[in-house]
C-alpha cells in the first residue's frame, strides 16, 4: 500500500512540475547579436580577394536600448613589383565602430534621448580616421505590425585626422556638427527584412567637412539562424583632396548568423 501511495505522490509532483513549466512565460533574453561574413575572389586579368565582416550587438531592457555595430572591409589585389614578381597587396582597408544608447522618456511616449559615438579608419581615403560624438532627442515616428521609423537629431562634435602627403604634414580638424539620422525597417514577409539607414553630420561652417551616409539592405532568411544579406552603402564627404572622390559606394553580399 505504501508503495502505491509513494508512486501516486511522485506522479502528482511530476505533473505539477510540468504544469508549472508549461504555464510559466518564456523570458526573452535582453541580448541579441549577429555576425556577418562575405568573400569575393577574382581571377583572370585581375586577381583579387575581398573580405567583408561585421558584428551587431543589441541590449534592450526596460527603458534602455544600446547597440554596437562593427564593420571591416579588406581588399587584396595581386600587383607586380619592380622585379616582375607578383604579390598580394592590401589595396583597400576600412573598419568602423558605432555605438548608441537610447533612453525612453516615458513608457506611454515614443520620445527618447540618445548618445552616439562613432569611429572610422580608412587606410586609403583622404582621412586617416574620423570620429564623432553626439547627443540629443529622438522619436519613433511610425510603428505598425510590419514597419517602424525612428529618427533623432542633436548637437555633436567631430574630429577628422587628415592623412600626411608629400606636400603637407598630418593634421587634425575639429568641428561642431548637427547630427541627424533615421532608420526605417520593414518586414516584407516572414523571410525578408528591408532596412534603410540615413545619417547626416552637418558642419555649419562653409570650410568644414560634412559627412552624409546612406545604407540600404535586404536580408533573406535561409535557416532559423542563417540569413543572406544584400547591402548598398553611399558615403559622401563634402571636403576632400583634389585626387580623392567625394562619393564612395560599397555593394556587398554576406552571410549573417544570428545568435
Amino acid at each position: 500500500m505504501s508503495h502505491k501511495l509513494l508512486s501516486a505522490a511522485l506522479c502528482c509532483v511530476s505533473l505539477t512540475t510540468l504544469a508549472e513549466e508549461a504555464s510559466s512565460p518564456t523570458v526573452e533574453s535582453p541580448y541579441t547579436a549577429s555576425a556577418e561574413l562575405g568573400m569575393l575572389f577574382k581571377t583572370g586579368d585581375t586577381n583579387s580577394a575581398d573580405i567583408k565582416s561585421g558584428f551587431d550587438f543589441t541590449y534592450e531592457v526596460d527603458d534602455w536600448k544600446s547597440t554596437v555595430t562593427l564593420g571591416l572591409l579588406v581588399k587584396k589585389s595581386e600587383l607586380e613589383d619592380e622585379n616582375g614578381e607578383e604579390h598580394f597587396t592590401t589595396s583597400d582597408q576600412k573598419w568602423t565602430a558605432v555605438g548608441q544608447t537610447n533612453y525612453n522618456l516615458d513608457k506611454a511616449s515614443p520620445n527618447y534621448i540618445y548618445g552616439n559615438v562613432s569611429y572610422e579608419d580608412n587606410r586609403f581615403s583622404n582621412f586617416k580616421n574620423q570620429s564623432s560624438v553626439s547627443t540629443g532627442w529622438g522619436r519613433r515616428w511610425f510603428e505598425s505590425e510590419k514597419a517602424t521609423l525612428d529618427a533623432d537629431i542633436g548637437p555633436g562634435y567631430k574630429r577628422d585626422v587628415i592623412r600626411q602627403t608629400d606636400l603637407q604634414a598630418e593634421q587634425s580638424k575639429s568641428a561642431f556638427i548637427i547630427q541627424a539620422q533615421a532608420l526605417y525597417k520593414r518586414q516584407i514577409n516572414e523571410h525578408v527584412l528591408f532596412k534603410q539607414l540615413v545619417v547626416a553630420k552637418y558642419a555649419p561652417k562653409a570650410d568644414e567637412n560634412s559627412i552624409y551616409k546612406a545604407r540600404t539592405s535586404i536580408t533573406t532568411k535561409l535557416l532559423e539562424t542563417l540569413q543572406l544579406k544584400f547591402s548598398f552603402t553611399l558615403d559622401y564627404n563634402t571636403d576632400v583632396e583634389d585626387d580623392k572622390e567625394n562619393m564612395n559606394t560599397e555593394t556587398a553580399m554576406t552571410l549573417v548568423y544570428s545568435f
